[in-house]
């Protein structure tokens, strides 16, 4: 990227499988105390993991990876279908110490240069905006990052990434471990829809816990407790019809 202002070179990368281009970014945060331990962990050979740009909390960017590398920054993920994240995506990691240790709010300045940088890939790889998504929704029983205070709704604002107002949380009918029927099966097939691996059972097991949690950290962040209530249920319906038609969020 030219607005990536230094190259520290990592050694963990390879060769992306198949001849696959990348057409989605995956948003990641360091969740280390500090970026010093941090870029030598991304950047050291046989730390087994990379990425293919660090945006520091001053809005600079180092550049890691070639983005026609394949970097070793999603692990056991998916998306719409595909299991080899890595191989179709460019990742990005966000430096914030998350959840193990405090998770402060991300400075406007940083939040500017993830919104620059996306929006640079977007145009010279033909990303779409709804492929733009945190490392919680391809391995939501693994991560949490970039997490609930990660800004969506203002990289939406700059043409990045897909995203409604969250609906109202009411008092209502919900969702929620063990329950069965047509009506799980209903979520279960909406989630899967729009992207996300979760098995299509009519059970309510853990994995779709861990979905609609994921779901609700992304898109309906004021409350995180894996129940799909009303709120939950109505931002997925308006997220999905308002993907745009020629671009379905799944690539099976």
């Amino acid at each position: 990227s030219s607005i990536a202002s230094d190259v520290i070179p990592s050694a963990n990368f390879g060769e992306r499988k198949g001849g696959r281009q990348p057409d989605m970014v995956i948003l990641h945060y360091t969740g280390m105390p500090d970026v010093e331990g941090a870029i030598t962990k991304l950047c050291t050979a046989g730390s087994e993991v990379s990425a293919h740009y660090i945006v520091l909390e001053d809005g600079r960017i180092v550049q890691c990876v070639p983005e026609a590398m394949r970097a070793w920054h999603a692990g056991l993920s998916s998306w719409g279908g595909d299991e080899d994240i890595n191989s179709c995506s460019i990742g990005v990691e966000i430096v914030n110490r998350g959840h193990d240790w405090g998770y402060p709010d991300f400075p406007p300045r940083q939040i500017a240069a993830v919104i620059a940088l996306c929006r640079g890939i977007m145009l010279r790889r033909n990303v779409p905006a709804h492929r733009i998504l945190g490392h919680s929704d391809v391995a939501p029983s693994r991560k949490k990052d970039p997490g609930e205070k990660f800004p969506w709704h203002s990289l939406a604002n700059s043409g990045v990434g897909h995203w409604v107002q969250p609906a109202a949380i009411t008092k209502g009918e919900t969702l929620k471990l063990g329950s069965i029927g047509d009506d799980v099966r209903g979520l279960q097939k909406a989630l899967a829809k729009y992207g996300y691996g979760v098995p299509i059972t009519g059970k309510f097991d853990g994995i779709t816990m861990d979905v609609v949690t994921a779901f609700q950290r992304h898109f309906r962040p004021e409350r995180i407790d894996g129940i799909a209530d009303r709120s939950t249920l109505w931002t997925l319906h308006a997220l999905l019809t308002s993907l745009p038609a020629e671009e379905p969020a799944t690539r099976v």
